[in-house]
């Protein structure tokens, strides 16, 4: 599945997380993307992987998510906007659940895609 709309990005992260496949999720942010962290924001793919890393750790993740887009008149950037929810099990296997309002500036690719420019995870919290 490759990002075809914008709010594909995020349901493509989902499913990363689900699958474990870390690569596939590092893949969705341009070079120089911005992911904003509960510490502060960290820049460029190996900051972004080191942080999308620990999401792997998650055991048996679902994720629900309502998302909405609004793309700009030209077609290039969109923003997202959404809500999600994570019930997954910790470390211990101890029941979890994670949820924020996310809010996303994509941009699309010279091949159509869309990667993310800017991430927060819970930024309309």
């Amino acid at each position: 599945m490759t990002a075809n709309k914008p709010e594909d990005c995020d349901l493509i992260i989902f499913e990363s997380i689900r699958t474990k496949d870390l690569e596939r999720a590092v893949a969705l942010y341009e070079p120089n993307a911005t992911f904003i962290t509960d510490t502060g924001p960290v820049v460029g793919q190996e900051a972004i992987r080191n942080v999308l890393s620990g999401w792997m750790d998650l055991e048996e993740p679902e994720f629900t998510t309502d998302l909405v887009s609004f793309v700009d008149s030209d077609g290039e950037l969109a923003l997202v906007r959404g809500s999600w929810t994570a019930l997954a099990k910790g470390p211990e296997g101890t029941p979890m659940r994670i949820s924020g309002k996310n809010v996303e500036l994509v941009r699309r690719q010279a091949d159509g895609t869309w990667r993310f420019v800017i991430d927060h995870p819970r930024g309309a919290d």
